[in-house]
């Protein structure tokens, strides 16, 4: 096992089976876990009967929290960061701390493992050879402003949206790329109502104004083309 102080630790998406064997043995072996809710990780830990202490860090309590977590490490505490779900520090919290470490000579391992992002790209049939990930758009200010600087990205796009303003953020969008502009968004990633819908916008939103719209959304946007 690494000698590291803190292990970034990724949890499944949706299907708890993706979680990586390497991810449960850190797991076991941490003194303490930190998670982004304790609820939502005392149900996974419990699935694979780990019992290790459980400390809430989170977007609200983070910049509190760091001081303590640092002197904690630097006195020879070993601990993992999980979020709800996927990799921590992607749309989530962990940023901060991983710098906060690095600055303070702490070692850092990330293991590699569940991501919705990667998932939505490879199967979108979208170029993956170069992309962009924007993680939530704006919901309000600067959401013109990002989408119109999007518009003219040759790169493909990845951005994640909630399901409530999943339509809207499509219609806007074709005032800025064009109704005949190529998207994918993929729902509910791993889990029992999983679905992917790729056309053209026009055709996504019509597809997702029939119905009521539910779960993690990932928005796979095809890049301008000359």
């Amino acid at each position: 096992m690494s000698k590291a102080s803190l292990f970034l630790v990724p949890t499944p998406i949706g299907n708890l089976g993706d979680m990586t064997i390497r991810g449960l043995e850190v797991l076991k072996s941490v003194d303490t876990i930190l998670a982004e809710d304790t609820r939502t990780s005392g149900t996974l830990l419990k699935h694979y009967d780990i019992s290790k202490p459980l400390q809430s860090f989170h977007i609200f309590n983070e910049h509190k929290a760091l001081a303590g977590l640092i002197k904690r490490m630097m006195d020879g505490e070993t601990m993992a960061l999980i979020s709800d779900a996927g990799t921590p520090g992607i749309s989530d919290p962990g940023f901060l701390l991983v710098r906060e470490c690095i600055q303070s000579g702490l070692k850092v391992d990330s293991l590699p493992g569940a991501t919705a992002l990667i998932p939505a790209l490879v199967k979108s049939g979208f170029p993956t050879d170069r992309f962009v990930f924007e993680g939530f758009l704006p919901h309000k200010k600067g959401k013109q402003t990002t989408l119109k600087r999007l518009a003219e990205e040759d790169r493909t796009i990845i951005a994640y949206e909630s399901p409530h303003r999943l339509v809207k953020t499509l219609e806007q969008m074709v005032e800025f790329f064009g109704a005949d502009r190529r998207v994918s968004v993929s729902r509910e990633l791993t889990k029992l109502y999983e679905e992917t819908v790729t056309d053209s916008l026009t055709q996504v939103i019509a597809h997702f104004k029939s119905k009521e719209v539910k779960g993690e959304i990932v928005l796979v946007i095809d890049g301008k083309r000359e």
